[in-house]
């Protein structure tokens, strides 16, 4: 235990994660702090151009084989399966009716691509290396869990609109597009690429981080002001035991897979976190009488800052302890 409370002691100190702190803060104190609603669009374009690019070139220098593509149908199952997971414990610990939850549900076997991004920028830190494709696993994680959220609603009182518009913003969703396009990117040009753009996409990285995590301090903390009365015990219970269930489920799927520490570290932190990207907007056009101010409330308010500042540290120590 005194390894974990050292990383996360590590961890709350350092300037991406006080950025975040930076941001809540200002939010609850009603500060006019702001960020511009278009540079916090480029700063979210240029994290997830990078970040699939620098996997691109990582699964390039590696090379294509069959762990990858085991990992990409691991990483497919466990954001397919865990809404059902998330869902049933939802009903367990609230009052939510089956159009709410499901829609909760699906955020969390979807992922945070910033949570990924602070896990990988700790194993960095810590010296530990992980594999490049874990990237791939990240965009293909994003989708099965909408589809999921989906099918709950449909065996309930609710019913979920499957057109081509709701598979258009499913499988073209701005940030999956982006990520994927980048790491094809990276993949076709390989680390002869990654050093031509070197100086653009690595050495800036953790500053714009810093700028984004602030960002969605901000935005976590409006959140958190304008959802009193409706965030329950429960749902907050729920927002810190469901990560913990996630990370033991990426835990052992890494393990099985045979991934290095620093693989099975990231498996755990995108099994743990809650997608506020993609899987919102997908709910908006499927799920438009669902609560926006319980699903992003719970997975920015809740489960991001859980995950950024305890979860991450403690992910690392746990999967120290079982990869050796």
């Amino acid at each position: 235990m005194n390894g974990i409370g050292e990383l996360a002691a590590t961890n709350l100190t350092s300037p991406i994660i006080l950025s975040f702190v930076l941001g809540l803060f200002a939010a609850l104190v009603r500060s006019d702090l702001s960020v511009p609603e278009a540079a916090a669009k480029a700063l979210s374009i240029y994290l997830l151009f990078a970040i699939g690019f620098k996997g691109g070139a990582g699964v390039a220098a590696h090379g294509l084989d069959t762990r990858l593509a085991l990992a990409l149908l691991a990483g497919a199952l466990l954001s397919a399966l865990l809404p059902f997971v998330a869902f049933a414990l939802l009903r367990l610990l609230t009052r939510l009716d089956t159009l709410n939850a499901a829609a909760v549900a699906g955020h969390y076997g979807s992922i945070s691509i910033v949570t990924f991004v602070a896990g990988t920028s700790v194993l960095q830190r810590q010296g530990v290396p992980a594999e490049g494709y874990m990237v791939a696993v990240a965009a293909i994680m994003e989708a099965p869990a909408i589809l999921s959220a989906l099918w709950l609603v449909s065996r309930g009182e609710g019913a979920a609109r499957m057109d081509a518009g709701l598979w258009r913003e499913i499988l073209f969703n701005g940030s999956i597009v982006l990520l994927i396009g980048a790491f094809l990117i990276g993949l076709a040009t390989g680390t002869e690429g990654l050093a031509e753009i070197e100086s653009f996409i690595v050495t800036p990285f953790k500053g714009v981080l810093c700028l984004f995590l602030l960002d969605m301090g901000l935005v976590a903390g409006r959140g958190l002001r304008q959802s009193r009365g409706v965030i329950s015990p429960g749902l907050v219970l729920f927002g810190v035991l469901m990560p913990l269930v996630g990370s033991a489920a990426g835990l052992a799927t890494g393990i099985v897979l045979g991934l290095s520490t620093g693989g099975v570290v990231l498996l755990m932190v995108l099994a743990a976190s809650a997608s506020y990207i993609a899987v919102p907007a997908a709910m908006r056009v499927a799920l438009p009488e669902a609560d926006p101010g319980i699903y992003l409330t719970l997975s920015l308010g809740i489960t991001f800052p859980f995950n950024l500042t305890l979860g991450i540290p403690l992910y690392l120590a746990v999967a120290g302890a079982f990869t050796g």
